[in-house]
């Protein structure tokens, strides 16, 4: 699929007049008019369009943000409803790309406003290509990825080409949020430098998550977006909100002296996640599978520890080279270097999608 074709540009039809669909927003004396031109203006790149992706781009739609590229690699499953507001039960059943059920979703809601749908995976090789920097040079980046290993792509980006990076991540009942400005400031790298082992953090199909926590960091990114969009930077927290809404506890970690001299990101400028080769994946052939390698120098995987949050999930194997998890659509054998054997599918992008979602690399 072309990943840029299929643009739904604002409707030639008579929508209600901005002064009405607006009204409330306008009359926020920080927008008002002049505010409301600028939002209608902006550019905000949301990459992964899960609960934070979603949510995130159904509030910046319904500000009025003027143009918001889609991206995303997977389809909308049943499990997908709980928590990511934009897709219903009809676009679980038909397998609808999220990117093109978002997309159709959102311009019911407005139809003002330019959407690009594109149904792609960021990978080194693709991701300027999919954001269009050079003819977009204003572009926000928003993400709502689900792997560290795409936002050092993301960050790498942000950094290379001096575009703010709004971070927000869930798990279970924790979410985290930030958003980084370089060159002015820390880059997420200087945050969360280095890949964790395979298997050694929890994802949300292993320990599950809740729906307002999603709603809750979509939000606060919406809102970091807004406010980059009216230029007022100054607005930003400069802090790293982490909280637990099951525990009850909030904190923020303050940015402002977080900044890294040696990072090798923003103080050396050496992008190596944009420059590194893209994971060889493989079809394996007359296997209906699909071999993955983790991201380069990534540390091994910890199996013991996946295995306990897996045997919730499905039938668990166990020996001292690997761990299979098998599922009712799909198995995934993955080996002490990181490597795993996706059986299911021999799409590349979809066993990418699985790895990403049960290994969480």
């Amino acid at each position: 699929m072309d990943h840029a074709a299929h643009p739904l540009t604002p409707a030639p039809s008579n929508p209600a007049p901005a002064s009405d669909r607006y009204a409330r927003q306008r009359r926020f004396q920080p927008i008002g008019d002049s505010g409301q031109d600028l939002l209608a203006r902006a550019h905000v790149a949301i990459l992964g369009l899960g609960a934070l992706g979603a949510t995130a781009a159904d509030l910046l739609a319904r500000a009025g943000v003027g143009t918001l590229p889609l991206i995303d690699r997977d389809v909308v499953e049943p499990s997908n409803l709980q928590r990511q507001t934009l897709y219903d039960e009809h676009d679980s059943q038909i397998g609808l790309p999220k990117a093109e059920a978002a997309a159709a979703r959102l311009h019911r809601v407005n139809s003002t406003v330019t959407l690009r749908p594109i149904v792609a995976d960021a990978t080194p090789d693709s991701i300027e290509s999919l954001l269009d920097i050079p003819a977009h040079p204003n572009i926000i980046l928003l993400d709502a990825t689900d792997s560290i290993e795409s936002r050092h792509l993301l960050n790498d980006v942000a950094v290379k080409h001096h575009r703010p990076l709004i971070f927000g991540a869930i798990v279970a009942s924790r979410g985290m949020q930030a958003t980084f400005t370089p060159p002015r400031g820390p880059c997420l790298r200087c945050i969360f430098p280095d890949a964790p082992a395979p298997g050694a953090m929890p994802t949300c199909d292993t320990v599950g998550v809740l729906a307002p926590v999603a709603a809750i960091v979509a939000a606060a990114q919406a809102n970091d977006a807004l406010k980059l969009a009216l230029n007022r930077e100054d607005l930003l927290p400069r802090s790293l909100l982490d909280f637990d809404s099951w525990a009850n506890t909030r904190r923020r970690l303050d940015l402002t002296v977080a900044q890294d001299p040696a990072c090798p990101c923003c103080a050396l400028r050496r992008f190596d996640a944009l420059t590194a080769r893209t994971a060889p994946n493989a079809q394996l052939c007359g296997q209906n599978a699909v071999q993955i390698s983790p991201p380069p120098n990534a540390p091994p995987a910890d199996l013991h520890a996946l295995a306990l949050r897996w045997r919730s999930l499905g039938t668990v194997v166990t020996t001292r080279f690997m761990l299979r998890l098998t599922l009712p659509d799909a198995e995934i054998s993955l080996f002490a270097d990181g490597r795993a054997i996706i059986k299911g599918t021999q799409r590349p992008d979809l066993a990418r999608a699985l790895y990403a979602r049960f290994v969480g690399v």
